[in-house]
């Protein structure tokens, strides 16, 4: 239990016990009386509590085991009340002093039965009452945030639609000569189009995957210094097979985001996917400025991202390796069973 949980509990069975003292004393017992005996109860009633709670109703009741709860709460009940014949008698003869004393075992087994029977049942029937109602305050708040969202995603289905018309009108007043201007609009509208509407599944078509991948990168390569060479090669992948939509974007987007010139020597952006017994390979290289402090580089919070989304994924079906150099980055990530 937590600190807090502990104080409640005692607080609890302290305000019971004071309660069971002055409120069902018997007026021809002393007040020392009435505390030992009301401390017996609280002990044999708490010991129900807590067996009830801890075991009998989440094994048994939450299982719906009716039968087997019942019988076992009776028993227990049976067993403390039993217990509490030897008990009375040790405190009659050796705490109050009572010489002679004779005791009715019947007596003192129903009379304990009953009062313990009784707390139990009203404290743990306050207990699941309460325990209802706080469950339903959840659900209810639960169902309050899922209406919430769903309101905010159709509300939000309004921007792609307008975003999509904005890009026709863009694309109806770019002159028809200038043929790379529209071929980069209308691949720019093709992959929005695939974030939007095709990425919300699990698993993908890979060919999908590296239509979106293809797009992203011809829009890049009209970006950077032409005399950066990109290479892009998916070998032959079978068209059936399916990965995590956007998982491999990160990787080129950091390729093409920190990818460096540097006049005298090789300045590249490489980037293959193989699939071969099972393992599917992806690659994504690129040259580095290495004036460039590290400072200035990449934060890897993509990077970071995307191993988290691999760690959720594809947990134990995946192997990233990351070669850092100073005028070279290279990622080699293996997704096993694929």
């Amino acid at each position: 239990m937590k600190k807090g949980s502990i104080i409640y509990h005692f607080l609890f069975w302290l305000l019971a016990y004071i309660f069971w003292i002055f409120v069902f004393r018997n007026s021809t017992l002393v007040l020392t009386h009435a505390i030992t005996i009301q401390f017996c109860y609280l002990l044999f009633i708490a010991a129900n509590y807590y067996f009830n709670t801890l075991y009998n109703i989440p094994q048994l009741l939450d299982k719906k085991q009716y039968a087997k709860f019942g019988c076992l709460f009776i028993l227990t009940i049976a067993i403390t009340a039993l217990v509490r014949i030897p008990v009375s008698m040790l405190v009659t003869i050796y705490v109050f002093k009572v010489a002679g004393a004779h005791f009715n075992y019947l007596t003192i087994f129903y009379d304990s039965f009953v009062n313990i029977l009784f707390w139990v049942a009203l404290i743990l029937g306050g207990k699941m009452i309460g325990e209802k109602i706080r469950s339903e305050i959840y659900i209810e708040k639960i169902e309050k945030e899922k209406a919430a969202n769903e309101l905010n995603f159709l509300r939000a289905q309004f921007n792609p639609h307008f975003l999509f018309n904005s890009i026709n009108s863009i694309y109806g007043h770019i002159d028809k000569s200038n043929k790379p201007a529209r071929e980069m609009l209308l691949s720019f509208s093709e992959m929005l189009r695939y974030q939007l509407y095709e990425c919300n599944v699990a698993q993908i078509e890979i060919d999908r995957e590296l239509n979106y991948m293809k797009n992203y990168i011809d829009l890049q390569k009209s970006r950077i210094d032409e005399r950066i060479k990109v290479s892009f090669c998916d070998g032959q992948i079978g068209s059936n097979l399916k990965i995590a939509p956007l998982l491999l974007i990160t990787f080129i987007e950091n390729a093409f985001k920190y990818v460096g010139f540097n006049e005298g020597r090789d300045n590249y952006i490489d980037i293959s996917l193989t699939h071969n017994n099972g393992k599917l390979v992806f690659k994504a290289a690129n040259s580095k400025d290495a004036c460039i402090s590290r400072g200035e580089k990449s934060s890897g919070l993509g990077v970071a991202n995307a191993k988290r989304l691999l760690e959720l994924l594809y947990p134990d079906k995946h192997l990233l390796h990351i070669n850092d150099q100073e005028e070279s980055y290279e990622i080699t990530l293996t997704l096993f069973d694929v």
